[in-house]
């Protein structure tokens, strides 16, 4: 194996622990969902070792979203390096963005990192742990107001 990951190897694992995270699931119950250990969810989620699709499958149903979601925001020129040359077959040689379904949402590798932190997935379970929606917008405005200072 070369030292350095795959692009879209490592842009495949950031979109696991996303999902991992966001659901508020360790690795190690991740890894007991699938029949792994923590130690392979782990290289999964750092892009050291490539997601075969049978497992990519699996995961998109631990995970409870489209095999798609793993691909999404998946910059055009990821892995083209490699890529032998298709022709004009269709679908073939496009970008993955391209080929996935326009209704999965766009995220800012910036934003990916920022949505992956701890401190954002607990703000975003208490936001939504309020259960009148008027608090939570006035809630919403409040934090609004006071980031644009």
């Amino acid at each position: 194996m070369s030292a350095t990951s795959n692009p879209v190897d490592v842009h495949v694992g950031n979109r696991i622990r996303l999902r991992r995270t966001l659901l508020g699931m360790s690795q190690e119950r991740l890894g007991n969902a699938l029949g792994l250990t923590f130690q392979q969810v782990q290289k999964y989620e750092r892009g050291r070792n490539r997601v075969g699709a049978s497992r990519l499958y699996d995961l998109a149903c631990v995970l409870d979203v489209p095999v798609g979601f793993f691909f999404a925001d998946l910059p055009a020129q990821a892995g083209n390096a490699n890529q032998p040359d298709t022709g004009n077959a269709p679908g073939m040689g496009e970008p993955a963005a391209a080929l996935l379904s326009p209704a999965l949402p766009t995220v800012a590798q910036d934003d990916l990192a920022l949505l992956s932190q701890r401190e954002t997935i607990e703000l975003v379970r208490a936001y939504y742990g309020i259960e009148d929606s008027g608090t939570r917008r006035r809630v919403l405005d409040l934090v609004r107001s006071m980031g644009a200072s």
